[in-house]
């Protein structure tokens, strides 16, 4: 019994040990928190706010410069030096995205959009630009509009998007019910409690659940 009770003690002092050192290591997420300013190659580096920074970046800008990101990522190719001196390049429609005066912004659809909301699940709104074919349009068959010879065989048009964000996959979602419940699925107490919602109610509630999600699952980032 006393076996027992000592090897129950030891398991319990762990468990804070563990604790104490895991709090020493990562900060929670909170409002006030700020994003290193630089370009984050992958999601990797978003998840350990660990960018490249702007001195390793070759480039005729200044670094204070506002619009450095813009000049740069403008660029088919980024060139950079590793943390050994090792010249490199990448191209720029292949970063994950950047962060700029603390706010963090992702690389979709060819464009940089800033994340408004941070947390477990995150969300944002992005412009999509689709192609649509002149076949489908009403003045395809008008002889004023509609030359054979010159006219492009479709035309793009742009809208703006919801997404999410899942940061513990990297996966960028549609923000709608359907996504917003497969992220759910981390947490199967509110999954079930979302899923058992009306259709409507699902529709009326999506933010509701991303804010308690976000709650229930606190985001940490490395302290470094």
């Amino acid at each position: 019994m006393r076996l027992f009770f000592g090897l129950l003690l030891i398991s319990v002092l762990c468990r804070y040990s563990y604790a104490d050192n895991d709090s020493a290591n990562f900060v929670m997420y909170n409002p006030e928190f700020e994003f290193k300013e630089g370009i984050f190659v992958n999601f990797s580096q978003v998840q350990n706010n660990s960018p490249l920074p702007k001195s390793r970046i070759v480039t005729d800008i200044d670094y204070d410069n506002p619009e450095f990101f813009d000049y740069v990522l403008s660029k088919s190719k980024i060139f950079y030096y590793d943390n050994i001196g090792n010249k490199n390049e990448l191209k720029s429609n292949k970063v994950w995205g950047y962060s700029r005066n603390g706010f963090l912004y992702i690389n979709i659809d060819d464009g940089f959009f800033r994340i408004t909301l941070i947390g477990s699940v995150c969300h944002f709104i992005a412009s999509q630009t689709t192609y649509n074919s002149y076949y489908n349009s009403p003045y395809y068959y008008n002889s004023y509009y509609y030359d054979p010879y010159r006219m492009p065989s479709s035309y793009p048009s742009t809208e703006m998007r919801q997404y999410l964000l899942d940061f513990k996959t990297g996966r960028v979602f549609d923000y709608n019910e359907e996504s917003l419940e497969v992220i759910l699925m981390q947490d199967p107490e509110l999954h079930d409690e979302y899923a058992a919602l009306s259709k409507k109610k699902k529709r009326q509630q999506k933010f509701i659940f991303m804010r308690k999600y976000n709650e229930r699952n606190p985001l940490y980032f490395p302290k470094n």
